[in-house]
């Protein structure tokens, strides 16, 4: 599924301030490279029904033996690991008591880095081990089980085995460090790497088999069908702690929600949740919806978060308008889409805004292949769109009582008419204080 940038951002998916994005929230790794392949599979969801598949049968897999994950393993350890590689140590010699000898009176400090880096090895070699014989059973997906018959093959050495067998509360003897030490530096490099790649994409499928636990996240459904399809129960926000659950129910036959309700009812908030969640299921991992049937999307584009820009002398407006733009030229051709609109054409005035969102929305209409939200102030327009059969028209209800507002972030059909900023601004005393100047 393709993604651009700027529905990244919409969605929060990576952030600068890392605490509040969604890999943030779903990261469980232990280490670097499983945190650098948990961002590589954000940065690639699936456009292969197959591919999704075959993860949701891998995270299954994981999720039954979360709690007896070997621990043995650590970022610190892989760390040490490597950067043995980097060393620029002196060559070690050969595994005879003389040579350990010399190379522990004459070589002091390298002779300690190869020691502690060799314990390191033992112990990610055994921890390997453990998890091997964890995960390796009958009824294992074909893809997880390549990876680990290539583990095995790789860390099926004699001399390994023997190291990872070492008592690890027992120090290594001046012989041990160079004979294992030795092997490890000069003839395992390649394979020690390539070891530790397979390890961090087990670590990243960890990571979101235990997000699925910890975030109580359900696997979906993938309709294998050319017409788009949304259909979730109880579907919420993953960055929200007590998040309001949804159902949305988008199809061929109305694949438009035009969305309406007051500041703060929580559009921008539903209309994110629908997008991450479509972008979840394209990683082959659960979704934030106590279930969910979709088809497959091409891609997901959003026009949320718009800027001007001040070096280029590009308007608010103008940004609009290309984001619009260059969404269509996208889509109007090829596949299926999900794209979310929230508060189109805020950079101008109110009757050009509905002039435009109106020509807009009427165009888009016409693309059955993709799914739409759009939310908007603008509630005049859904009179001008009561003859479009295939648009469904919904809002998110708030109730004033003695000046203050109560959000029940419930949709319900038809479209609001509320009009509630003065009485946010009167709420918030801002109209007390210009009144005091």
């Amino acid at each position: 599924m393709e993604l651009d940038n700027i529905t990244y951002n919409d969605l929060s998916l990576f952030q600068s301030e890392e605490e509040f994005s969604v890999f943030h929230k779903l990261n469980f790794t232990r280490t670097v490279d499983g945190k650098e392949w948990l961002s590589k599979f954000f940065k690639n969801p699936f456009n292969d029904l197959k591919k999704i598949r075959e993860t949701q049968e891998i995270l299954r897999a994981i999720y039954r033996d979360l709690d007896h994950w070997p621990t043995g393993i650590s970022n610190g350890t892989v760390m040490v690991i490597a950067k043995f590689y980097d060393s620029n140590i002196d060559s070690i010699p050969g595994a005879g008591i003389t040579d350990a000898v010399t190379y522990k009176i004459f070589h002091g400090p390298d002779f300690s880095l190869v020691r502690f880096s060799v314990t390191h090895f033992a112990d990610f070699f055994r921890g390997f081990r453990k998890l091997l014989d964890l995960l390796q059973k009958d009824d294992i997906p074909l893809m997880l089980k390549s990876y680990l018959a290539r583990a095995l093959e790789l860390i099926n050495k004699p001399l390994l085995i023997e190291l990872a067998e070492r008592d690890p509360l027992q120090k290594l003897t001046w012989k041990e460090t160079v004979k294992y030490g030795g092997f490890l530096k000069d003839h395992y490099k390649n394979q020690t790497f390539e070891l530790i790649s397979i390890y961090g994409r087990l670590d990243a499928w960890y990571s979101m088999a235990m997000a699925m636990r910890v975030h109580k996240l359900h696997f979906p459904d993938f309709i294998d069908a050319k017409e788009p399809l949304i259909d979730a129960k109880g579907l919420f926000h993953i960055l929200l702690p007590q998040a309001i659950p949804y159902d949305v129910e988008l199809s061929k036959e109305t694949n438009f929600l035009f969305l309406t309700g007051a500041n703060m009812a929580g559009k921008s908030t539903f209309i994110k949740a629908v997008g991450t969640t479509v972008f979840l299921a394209h990683l082959g991992m659960g979704v934030p919806a106590a279930s969910m049937k979709l088809t497959m999307f091409d891609g997901l584009l959003s026009n949320i978060n718009v800027v001007d820009n001040i070096v280029k002398g590009e308007s608010y407006f103008f940004n609009e308008v290309q984001r619009i733009r260059k969404t269509i030229l996208k889509i109007k051709d090829k596949g299926k889409w999900l794209v979310l609109i929230d508060e189109l054409f805020k950079g101008t005035n109110v009757q050009d805004a509905m002039k435009c969102s109106s020509t807009v929305i009427k165009g888009l209409i016409k693309i059955q292949s993709s799914i739409f939200i759009l939310s908007t102030h603008l509630y005049e327009i859904g009179e001008e769109l009561k003859d479009y059969s295939n648009i469904s028209k919904q809002y998110f209800e708030t109730e004033v009582r003695e000046d203050q507002l109560y959000f029940s972030y419930q949709l319900k059909n038809g479209v609001s008419n509320d009009r509630l900023g003065y009485l946010i601004l009167k709420r918030e005393k801002v109209v007390d204080l210009l009144e005091s100047i």
